[in-house]
């Protein structure tokens, strides 16, 4: 039989198969993804082939075989740096939910996370959830990033699951489409998709006050029906967004506004770091380009890890 993966557990797939019968799988024996050394060599979003199985009274299902992603979202594993994690696959598109404070959102994880998506050429979408709760300064700022970012070329609404502002905008925008909805513990993941889907009814927490981070309430990620002719992944709390599988010759690329630029440059294997004549570098001195996405493209490019404690709003060299 064939199916979709809807839920993963790390040892136990819930799979839909194409009648719409759900069943209860497991992997049997070593099951790798040439090419990926991943934590979870199934996500939810594979398609695969399985066979049931008697075990006494219960019938389970094996699967067999996994059919070829036309794409899939990937991040360096949280406790196995040298391992990946497969968060979603075969996506139409991604919503990052973003939240400046209760908890923050930096940069850095934004840039990533697009990142990320240019690299498997799936759509990203930011949502600044939360809009209800913003004073003044707050919302300056997500002004701020979300023309940022709508100048690359990026679709950023501001949202309240709470209120319900633009809940039927994201509707529209997920009709006829498997979408992924992302973002750190706590920026209202569950809450916005009750809000489009209020029959989901998915388990809710309030933000710690101590250390204003979300706690978690999507232990695994899962795959819903919804009644407008969509599907939703939604994924757990993700703390930082580590890329993985892009060449340094290529990071440029899937920054939108820096390869737009890259054809003026002296050289064609440009890093935009210590070359003569790179058009990024010179248009960020004209302030044609933002400064924090260059600190985020600088971080990737050498390899470190997020920082969460320096001020990444600020867009000075």
């Amino acid at each position: 039989m064939k199916g979709t993966v809807y839920k993963s557990t790390g040892s136990w797939y819930t799979v839909k198969n194409e009648d719409g019968r759900f069943y209860e799988c497991r992997i049997k024996g070593r099951f790798r993804i040439q090419g990926i050394k991943s934590t979870n060599p199934i996500a939810v979003g594979d398609v695969v082939d399985f066979e049931l199985e008697e075990t006494g009274d219960d019938t389970i299902g094996v699967i067999k075989n996994i059919h070829e992603r036309k794409n899939y979202v990937i991040r360096k594993s949280v406790n196995l740096s040298k391992q990946t994690h497969i968060i979603a696959a075969n996506v139409d598109q991604a919503f990052l939910l973003v939240t400046l404070d209760n908890p923050p959102t930096f940069t850095t994880f934004i840039d990533r996370f697009l990142v990320t998506c240019e690299a498997y050429e799936i759509e990203a979408i930011l949502l600044f959830n939360k809009v209800d709760t913003l004073n003044d300064d707050i919302w300056g700022e997500v002004k701020y990033l979300a023309n940022m970012y709508r100048e690359i070329g990026y679709t950023c609404v501001g949202i309240s699951a709470k209120t319900g502002k633009n809940i039927q905008r994201v509707r529209q925008m997920m009709q006829g489409k498997t979408s992924m909805f992302s973002g750190h513990s706590g920026v209202g993941k569950s809450t916005l998709v009750n809000a489009i889907e209020p029959s989901l009814d998915l388990k809710t927490k309030a933000i710690s006050e101590q250390h204003s981070q979300g706690q978690h309430t999507t232990t695994f990620a899962e795959m819903f029906d919804l009644g407008f002719d969509a599907r939703i992944i939604d994924t757990p709390g993700i703390k930082g967004f580590g890329v993985v599988d892009i060449e340094k010759e290529e990071l440029g690329d899937y920054f939108p506004e820096f390869f737009a630029l890259k054809g003026e440059c002296k050289f064609n294997n440009c890093l935009h770091v210590e070359e003569p004549k790179c058009a990024v570098k010179q248009a960020l001195e004209n302030n044609e380009l933002h400064w924090s996405r260059y600190k985020s493209y600088l971080q990737i490019l050498e390899g470190e890890e997020e920082n969460y404690r320096r001020d990444v709003y600020n867009d000075e060299p």
